[in-house]
């Protein structure tokens, strides 16, 4: 008799749990189906655009070639082949005010592991005379300094900016430090020069980019090239995302924004600001205290500046071209291979771009800036949606045993939730597909096909750096300094090839 009571009462109990379950699950599923709709209907329009772009356009991705050398000028009668001209002291100065040259941007901290590969690729196929190498680094880290040093072997077109501040600071405070540089230089030198290029310690570039973005510096402000992650040897679950959304975001929203001429952001690698558009910028940041174009409290400084370059009535272009060879002329580098590494790196960016973008640059523009900011923005309430859409999984698994043992009563679910079920399924079958094409024609059928598999891999890391910038961005706004938090680099694209040949 006991026994039969505490069965009722707790039988009672479970009906209880099990509705307020079955409502969470309903509600839950509502919101989940009803913004996954709106975010499809977001995506196609993009998809649309972009196909009309390649195939009813035909606008497909332009071979680089190579600009025809200049025709040497005919000998002057008045000196033998065998006597060259002398030049007067300010001919040098002419001829580098009229095609000035370029400045590369790296700022270091704790690179000592790819520094070297990266600053001696650069010196090895840029052998252009007309470029000059910043790498800042910090007065704490001696093997960084040491590292560039050994890999600069006396070329005088790379210099070494020792900050003052001990790091880590942040990116932007270092940028910052190197414009101060190239302005103490072209005080010195007596010419400007043409724009500046920002890299990563870790990037491999390819040898047709500064051609590339010089070509496009004297006729727009700011110029942004791909970027094209490498992928690690083994399984690289977790690297791999990284190539799935970098080639589909640069080969299909990328070329959208730029065929809309929507404001473009940039990426931190590949890209190129003309010098002048820097100095206006510099100057807006003066008014408001800082010490240079880049805003040192800001974690994606870079993709603000790009913003702002279109805000400020510049020009921007995204160049997207392919080799002599086939290959994409676009930034290589190794992206983070363990979960712990790329939601650290995922929450930087959501931080800068989704919250402090917002904080500090407010809406405006026209109405297609509106809407890709939009996009750009929506990193955190797609975590909150992935995590109701997760969430429905998870409860529907806890009820399905306890539906087979009768527990649970039929929940009738009205016609428009089937529909909007089914209108969710086919978008993301669609995205699949788009998904495996995209990293498909640039590494591979069989990434293609991971590339699908990855997608909720891809999911997890964004839920759990969502919540991470929002619990970031909360202690910024009580007043936490911001420093820099950024991925430990350990191999590079030079040094993997080098392994693998041995």
């Amino acid at each position: 008799m006991f026994q039969a009571v505490i069965g009722l009462h707790w039988g009672k109990a479970a009906w209880t749990v099990t509705g307020w379950l079955q409502f969470l699950e309903r509600e839950l599923l509502f919101f989940a189906l009803f913004w996954f709709i709106i975010g499809m209907v977001d995506e196609m329009l993009v998809d649309a655009l972009w196909i009309a772009r390649r195939f009813i356009a035909g606008r497909r991705t332009p071979t680089f070639s190579a600009p025809s050398p200049a025709p040497s000028p005919a000998p002057s009668p008045a000196l033998s082949p065998a006597s060259p001209p002398v030049l007067a002291p300010g001919d040098r100065a002419a001829s580098l005010i009229a095609d000035p040259p370029l400045a590369v941007f790296i700022a270091a901290w704790q690179e000592a592991a790819v520094i070297g590969a990266t600053v001696g690729h650069m010196l090895a196929v840029w052998p252009d005379r007309a470029l000059r190498i910043y790498v800042g680094c910090y007065c704490n880290d001696a093997p960084t300094v040491a590292a560039v040093a050994a890999a600069a072997r006396g070329d005088p077109r790379l210099r070494i900016v020792i900050t003052d501040r001990p790091g880590p600071t942040t990116k932007a405070d270092c940028l910052n430090r190197l414009y101060t540089a190239l302005l103490d230089d072209e005080h010195r030198q007596g010419y400007p020069f043409l724009g500046v290029i920002l890299h990563d310690a870790e990037d491999m570039v390819h040898r047709h980019e500064l051609t590339i973005v010089s070509q496009a510096l004297h006729e727009v402000d700011f110029v942004q090239l791909p970027v094209r992650p490498e992928l690690p040897a083994g399984p690289h679950w977790v690297a791999g995302h990284y190539g799935d959304e970098f080639v589909e975001s640069h080969a299909r929203v990328m070329t959208v924004r730029d065929a809309l001429g929507a404001a473009l952001p940039a990426a931190g690698v590949g890209c190129g600001f003309r010098r002048t558009m820097l100095a206006r910028i510099g100057d807006l940041r003066h008014e408001y205290g800082e010490q240079g174009p880049f805003v040192a409290e800001c974690f994606t400084e870079d993709y603000e500046i790009g913003l702002l370059v279109t805000h400020l009535g510049g020009q921007a272009r995204f160049v997207r071209m392919r080799d002599e060879e086939g290959e994409l002329i676009a930034t290589r580098s190794y992206f983070p291979d363990t979960l712990a590494g790329a939601v650290r790196q995922k929450t930087r960016w959501i931080h800068g771009i989704a919250l402090q973008s917002w904080d500090r640059m407010g809406w405006m523009g026209r109405p297609v800036d509106l809407w890709m900011s939009l996009r750009d923005r929506r990193g955190p309430f797609v975590a909150l949606v992935l995590t109701a859409a997760y969430g429905v999984l998870l409860l529907e698994g806890l009820l399905l045993p306890l539906r087979a043992l009768g527990w649970v009563p039929d929940d009738v679910v009205p016609a428009t939730v089937h529909t909007m079920a089914t209108l969710s399924f086919i978008g993301l079958l669609w995205r699949m597909v788009m998904r495996f094409v995209f990293s498909a024609r640039e590494y591979g059928w069989v990434e293609g096909l991971r590339a699908v598999v990855r997608i909720p891999i891809a999911n997890i890391i964004t839920i759990m750096a969502g919540r991470r910038a929002l619990m970031a961005y909360g202690r910024s706004l009580r007043g936490m300094t911001v420093v820099w938090d950024k991925t430990p680099h350990l191999d590079h694209p030079l040094l993997a090839a080098g392994k693998t040949a041995a």
